[in-house]
């Protein structure tokens, strides 16, 4: 049996390499081993991907959906209900990273496409997903390069990959800049087939020779013929590239860091754990599952425990999966996608390239109050199967007095640390009413209804918001 400091272990990995679980869950896998847990988690193939049948069969318009808010809760049901949480969660460090908007695209279907992409390749080799990246339709259409012409380039691609994408401010020049972008002349999008009479068509890569600019070109010391693939094979070799790709993991995985506009100018918040991922994204040959396994067994990912402000997204798929409401299509996800864009991450729609900024900045006056009510109003609701079995379980334990209310409830949705000053205002609220109690039908009921306050005050604190 899992003591409680492996179980919080595992709560804490959970909630950074997927986004959370019930403490059923915990318990199984901490008996499994954290390490096991590990390798489960990067080997997602392991395990079946959500059933899209199912989904659309109950919601046959999710199925190349035209609308941003159907696309969306597309997505926010996959991250609740998938069994490879690692891969989703690949899939939204990549989406911030790699930011594109539907302001621009304006076709939900191909970001969806993307996110699928992202999947597919999130795990794999750092310039093979750079590859896929710059042949992704969405992209090419975000970033103009299909208005990148032999002899009349659109520095727009090859300014962002370097900037953005990989290596970060400082490390290229304006030549680079145009250079790159000279070679990912062509690569284009391949004239659609009208939706109309047969329904839509998905938008598809396409190189075109003709329009390609074949001349000589000189990029980052390299001089030659090259294309855009050899760009990217020179860019995921610059030592300045391995460092701004382990900052960004660190960031998004570990703990919070300043935003990312001032990396070049502020150093790391750890700089031997960014060494380390450095380290093993050379050492495996620019492999992204290698850099994963390094941070999660890492010493500094299992100390940085409530160390990141929760975005939109983790915060509300979080909530709901120990609410326990939305595993299966039902109504209502929609509304999540809705609650992740009202707390200041619209999904599938960030603000710029440069994506949403981080940490602090996701707990605004406006959007505090925002994630507060929302998780409140979840966490306390008892008639959610979820919140059910929580209760259920302050019952078997014989969690009956008031401490040991506050501290049973703590364990069951976290396990959640807080601040001495958050727990004497949750004691002094569990003291006002005394012990539990569960004799009678109505002893029950407002027994019941103590712990699903409990649950919302403690949803409502201040330690909630951090991971």
């Amino acid at each position: 049996m899992a003591s409680k400091d492996e179980i919080a272990l595992m709560g804490h990995l959970m909630r950074r390499a997927g986004f959370g679980a019930t403490y059923d869950e915990l318990q199984r896998r901490a008996n499994e081993g954290y390490e096991a847990t590990v390798e489960d988690l990067l080997r997602p193939e392991a395990h079946p991907p959500v059933d899209e049948n199912v989904l659309y069969r109950f919601f046959p318009g999710m199925e190349g959906a035209l609308a941003p808010p159907t696309n969306q809760a597309d997505w926010v049901y996959r991250m609740i209900n998938t069994r490879r949480p690692l891969e989703e969660k690949v899939a939204l460090f990549w989406h911030q990273l790699f930011a594109t908007g539907n302001s621009k695209v304006d076709n939900p279907p191909e970001l969806t496409q993307q996110i699928a992409m992202f999947r597919e390749h999130g795990m794999g080799r750092f310039p093979d997903l750079l590859v896929e990246l710059a042949r992704n339709p969405a992209m090419i259409y975000w970033l103009d390069n299909n208005g990148n012409h032999r002899g009349a380039i659109n520095e727009n691609w090859g300014r962002e990959l370097l900037e953005l994408f990989s290596m970060g401010v400082g490390n290229y020049s304006e030549d680079d800049i145009k250079e790159a972008s000279r070679a990912f002349t062509g690569w284009t999008i391949a004239p659609k087939i009208p939706r109309n009479p047969l329904g839509r068509f998905y938008w598809n890569f396409e190189y075109r020779p003709e329009d390609h600019d074949d001349g000589e070109k000189s990029f980052l010391g390299h001089t030659g013929n090259l294309d855009g693939d050899d760009i990217i094979q020179i860019v995921v070799r610059q030592p300045a590239t391995a460092r701004f790709l382990a900052r960004h993991m660190y960031n998004f995985f570990v703990a919070d860091e300043p935003q990312v506009p001032s990396w070049n100018i502020t150093p790391p918040r750890d700089p031997e754990a960014i060494d380390a991922l450095v380290q093993a994204y050379e050492e495996s040959d620019f492999d992204i599952r290698a850099m994963l396994r390094t941070l999660l067994l890492s010493d500094f990912f299992k100390e940085a425990r409530f160390e990141r402000v929760k975005s939109p997204a983790e915060l509300v798929v979080g909530t709901a999966i120990l609410a326990g409401n939305y595993n299966q299509p039902r109504p209502g996800f929609p509304a999540l996608a809705f609650e992740c864009a009202y707390q200041g991450q619209e999904l599938l729609n960030p603000p710029s390239v440069e994506s949403w900024h981080t940490g602090s900045e996701w707990i605004d006056g406006g959007s505090l109050v925002r994630r507060v009510n929302f998780a409140a109003g979840l966490m306390g609701n008892t008639t959610l199967p979820g919140i059910r079995s929580i209760v259920d379980g302050i019952r078997e334990r014989e969690a009956n007095s008031p401490a040991e209310l506050v501290e049973g409830c703590l364990e069951l949705v976290g396990p959640l640390d807080v601040s001495q000053t958050t727990m004497n205002e949750l004691l002094a609220q569990a003291e006002e009413d005394g012990y539990l109690r569960w004799e009678t039908e109505e002893d029950a009921r407002e027994s019941e209804q103590r712990v699903g306050v409990m649950l919302a005050l403690i949803a409502a604190s201040r330690d909630y918001q951090f991971a």
